[in-house]
């Protein structure tokens, strides 16, 4: 269905792909991996039109092809779903799916009988039960993701690309779309499937292409690989060295936070659990365990309504997120772009934006000294930009998620807690983050991590607490952290 030869783009300084090969064939999931920066983004505007290639040839649907728009390649077939849909929220499912493609009447008026029934139907065809006529605004996120592959079917896709597309979704939603992709899959329709989870890239791609600094690494059937050599392919090392040595026992301090009995938004039950200096603690568990809910409960980011926090001795019956700061923790959140990262301002103004006492002078900020911390924290945590004023707004996932990390590394003094810190990143950037955890845990701070990566738990945790419906149900540590292990407590299973 496509294929390009000896394809190269270049942009003034930077060579962002040189000699790329790609093949994919209808009917097929095809994966595209690598690291942030290899060249992903690049290749796949020029599949779409968005850009034109310096140099090589793409051909498509067995002809040689050069879309000179973004509309040309969607005329010939080709669509993309980006992690940032491009829907109008405040129109209807149906009006989304036929925007630019109004069913008209004989009178040339726009027919919204027709425009529904054939919306309905192409939604019958995915699977999905969606009114036709609710606003997108009040969708789930998977039902709008839907309503983009509606989109796509409009133009008759023969080649459908995704980018992170459960980089917004979990659990049942993910198997769903999973399902239609199959379906896709099996109406003939050519899919490029481009993620970070690699667990994804093995259930649901035929094939994978790695790509590495912009150039072609090699091509595999997902069943000729495994996922140490998919790693070693994207990053040029092996999948052990992406977790750095564990703390030794003996290195394990003190408790210096207890949860006792937290309830909090009807979804964590009596809640208990202790975080010690020097040690990363994993919450793992099943989506809707209640992790997240106890995360921001023990910051106060949600009321408690019962319960205590103990730290360093005193008792709190409910937490604020000052108060939490005041008391040495912080908290990095699931969803960076909603609730972490000031995503309009710049790298200096996120990096100091939890101790702003720190940069100023009179009650006015000293944007010297918050210049010159930042330079501080680029050079300490390898953040790729231009500078502290580079908007984090332009920055790649891995390293907005690294400014965050340095926000509070810099803030807190004895709890960090950490909410799928390397949900969305490549595998590089999970590295570097792992590093900064155990430096972390190394000077003495007690590290709370929520995964649901379960190679990240067992690679990362010294002590693993299992939550399920809102309770702790277990605990494991050393040689007790398998899969295995967690997935028993998870599923209430007793050990054979």
């Amino acid at each position: 269905m496509l294929t390009l030869s000896n394809v190269s783009k270049s942009f003034p300084g930077v060579k962002a792909l040189s000699g790329m090969q790609l093949d994919v064939r209808a009917g097929e999931i095809h994966a595209l991996v690598g690291e942030n920066g290899a060249g992903k983004s690049t290749l796949t505007k020029i599949i779409a039109g968005v850009y034109q290639p310096d140099e090589g040839q793409m051909e498509f649907d067995g002809e040689i092809a050069h879309w000179a728009t973004p509309g040309a390649a969607k005329v010939a077939g080709i669509h993309v779903i980006y992690q940032e849909f491009v829907l109008f929220p405040h129109m209807t499912v149906a009006e989304n799916i036929f925007i630019g493609h109004e069913r008209r009447n004989a009178l040339g008026l726009v027919d919204h009988r027709q425009t529904r029934r054939d919306a309905t139907e192409l939604l019958h065809r995915l699977g999905v039960d969606i009114d036709p006529d609710r606003r997108v605004v009040d969708l789930s996120v998977a039902d709008q993701q839907m309503v983009e592959i509606a989109k796509a079917m409009v133009h008759r896709a023969k080649l459908l690309i995704l980018d992170e597309p459960t980089a917004v979704i979990s659990g049942k939603e993910v198997e769903l779309l999973f399902q239609r992709l199959q379906a896709l899959k099996a109406d003939g329709v050519a899919i490029i499937y481009i993620s970070h989870r690699l667990e994804e890239i093995f259930e649901i791609c035929d094939r994978v292409t790695v790509l590495k600094d912009g150039q072609f690494v090699a091509s595999h059937s997902t069943a000729e690989v495994d996922r140490d050599r998919l790693v070693a392919l994207m990053v040029g090392r092996d999948m052990k060295e992406l977790f750095p040595p564990k703390a030794d026992p003996a290195a394990i301090g003190a408790v210096v936070l207890e949860a006792r009995n937290i309830r909090a938004a009807g979804r964590v039950n009596g809640a208990s659990i202790s975080l010690r200096a020097g040690e990363v603690t994993a919450l793992a568990g099943m989506v809707g365990s209640g992790r997240t809910e106890l995360a921001l409960a023990l910051f106060g980011g949600l009321e408690m309504t019962s319960g205590e926090v103990v730290i360093g001795g005193q008792s709190f019956r409910q937490m604020t997120p000052a108060r939490a700061i005041e008391q040495g923790i912080g908290l990095l959140t699931e969803d960076r772009k909603g609730q972490g990262l000031a995503i309009l301002l710049d790298v200096a103004s996120n990096i100091t934006a939890a101790n702003l006492d720190e940069i100023s002078r009179w009650g006015l900020l000293d944007r010297s000294r918050e210049d010159t911390i930042a330079r501080g924290e680029i050079t300490s945590y390898q953040i790729a930009c231009r500078g502290p004023q580079n908007p984090v707004v332009t920055m790649s996932g891995g390293n907005q998620q690294k400014v965050l990390v340095s926000r509070w590394a810099r803030t807190c003094r004895k709890v960090l807690i950490l909410d799928e810190p390397t949900r969305g990143v490549d595998v590089g950037a999970k590295a570097e983050i792992y590093r900064i955890m155990r430096e972390m845990a190394a000077k003495g701070v007690a590290v709370l991590m929520i995964s649901s990566e379960l190679p990240e738990v067992i690679g990362m945790a010294d002590r693993v607490l299992v939550m399920r419906e809102g309770t702790i149900g277990g605990e494991l540590t050393g040689a007790e952290i398998t899969e295995e292990h967690i997935m028993r407590v998870v599923t209430h299973q007793n050990a054979a």
